[in-house]
């Protein structure tokens, strides 16, 4: 029973058979078959640890490294060898990285968009109310009060009208007061 579709034109039962003998030494194949056979099981192996873009890479590295040591010809079994040297790339490249202090994630542009730190958004925050306490702090007491009742506590006009015993327009003119005074130094403060 013959089990397999066409691949080209040899059947794949012939090129799965051609695949084992390529593993056996002094078969008669040679380094190139050897290649073909394997390279498709190396790359998934490097692509799933590291990400399509540097799997062929290492792919290379990997079949280079074994053809170079010459231990093609002397091992018996060298897939089981390709994967030792596969491994071991893995390893060599994660103690690069961590020598030179990067990480080992793929950069994605998409999910990994710089932000500003937590700090220096803390610290312009800071810096900022500093800059609007100068702001209010020339301003009478009243308008300071009725600025900072209505933008800290939330109060609505009536409402510090009423609590002050004083009349809406006086709210307004109060709070446009203040808040003049803070365009004049948020100006001054960028330039």
């Amino acid at each position: 029973m013959v089990i397999g579709a066409y691949v080209g034109c040899e059947r794949a039962a012939d090129v799965r058979e051609q695949a084992e003998t390529c593993a056996l030494p002094g078969s008669g194949t040679d380094f190139a078959a050897f290649y073909r056979a394997e390279r498709g099981w190396l790359f998934h192996y490097f692509r799933r640890r590291i990400g399509r873009d540097a799997a062929p890479d290492l792919v290379q590295e990997a079949f280079t490294r074994l053809l170079r040591s010459g231990a093609f010809d002397r091992v018996e079994y060298p897939r089981p060898y390709l994967a030792r040297i596969a491994h071991n790339l893995l390893i060599e490249r994660a103690r690069k990285i961590m020598r030179e202090g990067g990480t080992a994630c793929q950069f994605d542009e998409t999910c990994d968009a710089p932000v500003a730190p937590e700090q220096e958004r803390h610290v312009e925050a800071m810096e900022l109310r500093r800059t609007y306490r100068r702001a209010l702090r020339p301003l009478s007491r009243k308008t300071r009060r009725i600025f900072l009742m209505h933008r800290l506590r939330g109060m609505t006009y009536r409402n510090i009208a009423d609590e002050l015993g004083i009349s809406n327009k006086a709210v307004e003119k109060h709070i446009g007061r203040a808040l003049a005074r803070c365009r004049r130094v948020a100006l001054a403060h960028r330039e």
